[in-house]
């Protein structure tokens, strides 16, 4: 048994729990609030009740929304600049894992100074970030409640992970209701990204205990509630369970970090400009192939509570076999040809994933070649 550190938020958890936001935003000392979101989340109705409870407790604000997609150094450093001119004391972000990964660099740079990818890697955080409230409206990134920050250099375009004590928000404020709005593609592709947060955190060489109680619930739940959501998307008891899956599955890997899916996902989303989730779902099946060896009574474990005991073949083809029939069900691509992807981007997108902290707790080393074989296997 090793020491192993284990990190959250208060996350209040239930339908109806976005009503207090004004109510938390005061007590954690806020007078004037910055509202992080995109036009997505504005355009969905989320936004003005929000402004409504900040209101209702006396408190200012001003909306930053000029968030899109996999957040760029730009963004957070227009966000930083009108947090600072704005005179504004507390971070509030309502959205999926863009806004909130924005939000939290945001309050990285005001505290801190400097460019956002001054941060990138692990614990290069040295000043705590004002307080900072998360909203989230899909079941997938777990922002809300992680140490992560991923933000993309545009420059480059490679994102780049921010992992630190710091990143992980005051207050989570998870309500299932807010996913009531997503469309089915949405639904599945963040719903894949929490099954992958899940795997990978249970296989991470940082595992331990706690976390792997909340990997393993996390897969059980997605693999009962995800099809049954996408079936109905206006159903509230299916999307409960697949926000609970995420926030389970956001507990696992804030603590236990990430492996070769994700740092792959990380550089393909990036130059391409692809959502996270369909990253990692195309993805994932080949991470847990190339994985397999180093942990096989792990990946084990994952497969019976992913369906069932294995049965012959064996674990490895019964694993991949479900892998494969429910990303296909979900209805998201399986091979990275799909996605427009040039083949002789492969080594380039190779090398910027070694690169990634999440290798360090891949549970097997890979070098450079190494992952742009998984990518060719992909392609």
């Amino acid at each position: 048994m090793v020491l192993r550190k284990f990190v959250a938020p208060e996350i209040i958890f239930g339908r109806g729990s976005r009503a207090l936001a004004g109510r938390y935003a005061r007590n954690l000392g806020g007078t004037k609030i910055l509202v992080v979101t995109d036009d997505g989340v504005a355009e969905a109705g989320w936004l003005d009740p929000l402004l409504e409870s900040l209101e209702g407790e006396g408190l200012g604000w001003a909306v930053y929304r000029d968030v899109q997609p996999n957040p760029t150094e730009s963004m957070v450093m227009r966000g930083a600049h009108i947090y600072t001119s704005e005179g504004c004391d507390l971070i509030l972000t309502l959205g999926g894992g863009s806004p909130m990964d924005c939000a939290k660099a945001i309050g990285a740079v005001h505290a801190n100074g400097g460019n956002v990818l001054d941060f990138v890697g692990v614990d290069k955080i040295p000043v705590p970030c004002p307080p900072v409230v998360c909203i989230p409206t899909t079941a997938g990134s777990a922002a809300d409640i992680s140490q992560f920050s991923i933000i993309k250099n545009e420059k480059t375009g490679i994102k780049h992970a921010i992992v630190s004590k710091s990143m992980v928000p005051d207050v989570a404020l998870v309500d299932p209701d807010t996913t009531l709005t997503m469309d089915g593609f949405l639904t599945a592709s963040t719903g894949m990204d929490a099954l992958t947060h899940a795997f990978e955190a249970y296989v991470s060489r940082a595992h331990s205990p706690l976390t792997d109680l909340h990997a393993l619930q996390s897969v059980e739940m997605v693999h009962t509630f995800l099809l049954r959501a996408m079936g109905d998307l206006s159903n509230p008891e299916y999307r409960t369970g697949m926000m609970l899956a995420s926030l389970h599955a956001g507990l696992a890997f804030s603590n236990a970090s990430l492996g070769v899916v994700h740092a792959l996902s990380h550089s393909l989303g990036g130059l391409l400009d692809l959502p996270h989730g369909e990253c990692n779902s195309l993805l994932l099946r080949h991470g847990v192939e190339a994985n397999f060896d180093a942990v096989p009574e792990r990946f084990a474990s994952l497969l019976e509570r992913f369906g069932g005991p294995a049965e012959p073949p064996g674990v490895l083809p019964g694993l991949l076999a479900r892998l494969d029939d429910l990303r296909e069900r979900a209805g998201l691509p399986g091979r990275l040809r799909d996605l427009g992807l040039s083949e002789d981007l492969l080594p380039e997108i190779a090398a910027a994933a070694w690169e990634d902290p999440c290798m360090i707790t891949n549970p097997r080393p890979m070098s450079s070649s190494d992952l742009e074989g998984i990518l060719r296997n992909a392609y």
